[in-house]
């Protein structure tokens, strides 16, 4: 980390911080001069800050609090180190942090925590997930009462409609994703592809598989930083709203995974189109665990208006070879490349909480051995299947009462995380449809 600023001697700030339980960013700004002595003795304050509701506000009855004092924890940096802040206009830095305990535990109340506690599962079984997400958001101009699709800086137009896979849609913010991209590779977050999506403004970009659960979490987690604060600097805002838009599809974070053994070999394929045991007991996994886990695929109340029928978000539980109407698929191409694709989270992800619950929700597939229900073929809408949880409060029930989230994330983070949310279902539920747009526009 010293030598990184050594090799950069125009940043004159750092933002030090760590990840919540909604994905917000907490920490504070350190002047320059003293980014060594937080490299080597961290940051502290409350462990509560970790889990606070979507405005930013201490939860009610909170065990972090007033029942023991709020006490403060230590932030250490993460092994990721120093990345550049390309959006703002005087030279920055983010040093990322993990939350410890004051005798040094790892604070059980950290999203990065339960991630990583799910990946060393894997390693004591000579395992190692491959990982990529695919990002989607909006592009949109917030300047007047309703939101609309931002003009073209090169032609000074708003599209008329969505236009998917539109190469034209791409060009019309040419210097947008140029600096984006620039901007991924400052930060050393590997993308691929970008595309025009089905909805009115909407892209996805892909991020390159990695085998490192924790560098695709910060990896999408960044991107996220990004995209927000170089929308921004271009004049419009950016979104990762699950939906922004009530006529248009929402969007969606999408996660790639395989596994491979400490040989490096695949375990999910084999030379079969149906792949190994490996691969249907991982699908299994998936399927049990999206009804209890819900929450976690869809934590704010926006969420729930992606998840219907016919919105190119998975409403039923199911699996199904390259099909993309089912919540997990198995895509095609070679048989050597076989991996599951989790289709049901949200854009509004915090994308630590995520992959723990798609990666821990495989693990006891393949811990447990368990066998899925035989794959769909056509139109899963149409089709009898068990529903993912449709409202808000029915997922945070079953999230309280889940054995599969019990053996994923410690208790501790579950019970914050329930109370966190009935917070903000109580709130919000007063709240008007524009309040709402406004409140979750920037911050999810």
């Amino acid at each position: 980390m010293t030598s990184w600023l050594d090799e950069h001697p125009e940043i004159r700030n750092v933002r030090a911080g760590a990840a919540d339980l909604n994905g917000q960013a907490r920490g504070k700004r350190v002047p320059i001069r003293f980014a060594r002595k937080l490299e080597e003795e961290g940051m502290r304050f409350p462990l509560s800050v970790l889990n606070l509701d979507i405005w930013g506000e201490d939860v009610e009855d909170s065990p972090l609090v007033f029942e023991i004092g709020d006490p403060d924890g230590v932030l250490m940096p993460t092994e990721r180190g120093y990345v550049p802040l390309p959006w703002l206009e005087t030279p920055s830095a983010l040093l990322p942090l993990w939350m410890y305990t004051e005798e040094g535990d790892a604070f059980e109340g950290d999203p990065r925590h339960a991630l990583a506690n799910v990946v060393n599962r894997y390693k004591a079984l000579g395992l190692t997930p491959v990982v990529a997400t695919e990002m989607e958001f909006y592009l949109v101009d917030d300047s007047g009462i309703e939101l609309r699709q931002p003009k073209s800086p090169r032609s000074g137009k708003r599209r008329p409609g969505a236009e998917i896979l539109s190469l034209r849609a791409l060009d019309a913010f040419d210097a947008f994703f140029n600096d984006l991209y620039d901007g991924c590779e400052a930060m050393d977050i590997p993308t691929e592809a970008a595309t025009s999506e089905v909805g009115l403004g909407q892209f996805e970009i892909n991020l390159v598989h990695v085998d490192d659960a924790l560098k695709a979490a910060d990896d999408a987690y960044f991107f996220k930083m990004l995209v927000r604060g170089l929308a921004r600097k271009h004049g419009m805002a950016a979104s990762f709203m699950a939906k922004p838009y009530a006529d248009y599809a929402g969007s969606g974070m999408h996660v790639h995974f395989s596994v491979i053994d400490k040989d490096g070999k695949n375990i999910f394929a084999n030379d079969t189109f149906e792949g190994t045991p490996a691969l249907q007991q991982a699908i299994a996994g998936c399927l049990k665990g999206i009804a209890d886990l819900t929450l976690i695929f869809a934590p704010h109340g926006n969420s729930y208006e992606r998840l219907v029928p016919e919105s190119h978000a998975p409403t039923g539980i199911c699996w199904a070879y390259d099909n993309r109407t089912a919540s997990v698929r198995v895509p095609g191409g070679s048989f050597k490349a076989r991996r599951i694709e989790h289709r049901v989270a949200g854009g509004d992800v915090n994308p630590y909480l995520f992959l723990a619950a798609v990666l821990g929700s495989a693990l006891i597939g393949i811990e447990d051995k368990l066998t899925p229900p035989a794959p769909i073929s056509g139109n899963a809408y149409e089709q009898d299947q068990p529903q993912i949880p449709d409202t808000w409060e029915a997922a945070i029930d079953r999230f309280e009462e889940s054995d599969i989230a019990e053996r994923i994330f410690p208790t501790h983070l579950i019970q914050n995380l329930v109370l966190t949310k009935r917070q903000e279902l109580h709130y919000l539920s007063s709240m008007s449809e524009s309040e709402k747009l406004d409140l979750y526009l920037d911050t999810v």
